[in-house]
């Protein structure tokens, strides 16, 4: 379900939800970038929440104290500074009538929380609550939901996922009185003694203990990057108690800062998770994990078929007949288009001057009015890029038919006919700009075209739904000079977010599209090798085919987002991120 909502626009997002190189650990909360229009940002937003319907059903008071504590731990394990912490509470409870039992409920989680946020000294500052949550005979369990909100800097954002092999693992355990009251000033002086750990990077990950305990946290560790994890401890009940504001620390080996901490076990290359006389292999950890919503909710599917690899070189890939030191770039915004500010700044990183407009459509006037300040934008622009988003809001059968009708105007079909045959320029199109780009023929004819039946397409992600992950893909061709600073073989690790997604063609176009050189990028798998695994082709295209060329290179199509790229995002995917393909189309015009 994750996967449904796109995680990475704005391309501000410092953890995305699933990390490591598997993509399998889950994030403790979220943390993203402070928006900025110009210059760029250390400055980012956390936020987590903590809750635990079974304790508030037994307990209200310790319920709602436990979700308080559990999202505070979140934002420390995550990097930042509990003393910093604001919070916001959802309420939910029955409905209370004249009856003195339901009211206690509320007041006594109220007491709870309010508890912490006396003797943490961290407010709460807004909230909703609702008393309506019974139906008939039926009661919601008592509800006080915690939301931990905060600012830091980015280099102190840490993720769950172990690192490497050979690190040690540390508990760190916060005290308790008797009736399971916490020692508040051992929170204090614990969580302050992490931050600190954090900001000197002596922490490699941390994971608070939640529901499922220990061996909840420290599988959820092992799944991200395939670390496993040995120790030779006696696995007791304590093992699997949801023991709220305790804290799982990876760290060096020679680490010692910490004192009052429980070593617990060492990371490992072997795929298991051995404690003493129990081994049990990842592979069987995440089958299990991945296989209760599997049915409703397919985490991938898998197409059918191989692939050989394959890979198209030419000596010289020729620049524009034109130098131009800083050339400009029109990006027009449609209804749907939400890309436009992560491709502007993409191209000015990359030294073009990027030039915004919103294609207007309210009324017949302003249409023919933006056709006309588009004719004369193109014609002063070296570059178009069509950047991505849900076209129209979603258009039925098929994305991206709004765009291309806008092109197909007779006065914008021969502007961009000028741009291409007389003027050496190129273009590009990205997610759902790709799309538009396919159904205008710009790909793979290199010109603005009728559509044919059996021409090569987009269509629907054969996993049936909108998919927003990280894949990794591999130039395999340098026919195109928006790949002119790469090299054949390169590997990037680049978000997509995309409901079609998947490229369609016969096998005869695809042999001609190999032949030309025209396929430019392909999803690989861990090996590098092309490959209809869902994890790594998620949109299950044909030949695994990313991004394709129109014959000459010049109009690039392509699905994964290279434009989401800014400092200290995504540190939770390992991999290369930087494509360089705005510095190339910038440097064709050098």
């Amino acid at each position: 379900m994750v996967e449904i909502f796109d995680s990475t626009i704005g391309a501000g997002s410092v953890i995305v939800p699933f990390g490591g190189k598997t993509q399998l650990t889950p994030a403790e909360g979220m943390a993203a970038k402070i928006p900025v229009e110009k210059g760029v940002t250390s400055t980012c937003s956390l936020m987590t929440y903590g809750f635990d319907p079974y304790l508030s059903k037994e307990s209200p008071y310790h319920g709602a104290m436990y979700a308080v504590i559990h999202s505070v731990a979140k934002i420390v394990a995550m990097g930042g500074e509990h003393k910093n912490i604001r919070l916001s509470f959802q309420e939910y409870f029955e409905k209370l009538n004249k009856e003195p039992k339901r009211w206690g409920k509320p007041l006594s989680a109220l007491l709870g929380a309010f508890k912490v946020q006396h003797e943490l000294k961290i407010p709460s500052i807004g909230g909703k609550d609702s008393m309506s949550g019974t139906f008939k005979e039926l009661d919601v369990p008592p509800a006080l939901i915690s939301f931990a909100v905060a600012v830091t800097d980015v280099k102190n954002i840490i993720s769950p996922e172990f690192k490497k092999a050979d690190s040690k693992v540390l508990l760190i355990k916060i005290k308790k009185h008797e009736n399971n009251i916490p020692d508040f000033e051992d929170i204090n002086i614990k969580y302050t003694a992490i931050h600190e750990a954090i900001k000197t990077g002596k922490i490699l990950s941390a994971h608070t203990v939640g529901y499922g305990g220990i061996a909840a946290a420290i599988s959820k560790m092992t799944l991200g990057n395939d670390t496993g994890f040995i120790s030779d401890l006696t696995i007791g009940d304590d093992w699997f108690d949801a023991s709220y504001g305790d804290i799982i620390l990876e760290v060096e080996d020679d680490f010692t800062d910490l004192i009052d901490c429980i070593e617990i076990g060492k990371t490992t290359n072997e795929k298991v998770i051995s404690v003493n006389d129990i081994c049990i292999s990842l592979e069987e950890i995440k089958n299990n994990w991945l296989k209760p919503l599997n049915n409703i909710f397919p985490v991938k599917k898998d197409g059918a078929g191989t692939i050989e690899n394959y890979s198209f070189s030419v000596k010289n890939t020729a620049n524009s007949s034109m130098s131009i030191a800083r050339p400009r770039v029109f990006i027009p915004v449609f209804p749907g288009t939400n890309c436009e500010y992560d491709t502007k700044r993409a191209f000015e990183r990359a030294g073009a001057k990027a030039d915004i407009f919103v294609f207007k459509n309210l009324r017949v006037q302003d249409v023919k009015n933006s056709i006309q300040e588009m004719n004369s934008r193109i014609r002063q622009s070296q570059i178009i890029a069509l950047p991505g988003g849900l076209s129209a809001g979603g258009e039925p059968d098929g994305s991206g038919k709004f765009i291309a009708a806008v092109f197909r105007n007779e006065l914008l079909k021969d502007a961009v006919t000028d741009l291409l045959k007389n003027r050496d320029g190129l273009i590009i199109g990205i997610g759902d700009g790709f799309n538009a780009l396919i159904k205008l023929g710009l790909v793979p004819f290199g010109e603005i075209t009728e559509m044919g039946e059996n021409y090569p397409t987009l269509s629907y992600n054969i996993i049936g739904r909108h998919v927003s992950t990280f894949v990794k893909t591999k130039v395999v061709s340098n026919l195109s000079p928006w790949f002119s600073m790469c090299s054949i073989g390169d590997i990037h690790n680049l978000p997509v977010s995309c409901g079609e997604g998947r490229f369609a063609a016969s096998e005869k176009w695809i042999e001609n599209l190999k032949k030309s050189g025209q396929i430019a990028t392909q999803y690989v798998d861990e090996s590098n090798a092309p490959t209809y695994d869902g994890f790594y082709n998620p949109n299950g295209s044909m030949e695994a085919i990313e991004g394709i060329t129109s014959p000459d290179g010049r109009v690039l199509g392509k699905m994964a987002h290279s434009e989401r790229l800014d400092e200290n995002i995504y540190k939770n995917i390992p991999g290369n991120k930087e494509q360089l393909l705005f510095e190339s189309g910038v440097k064709y015009f050098k």
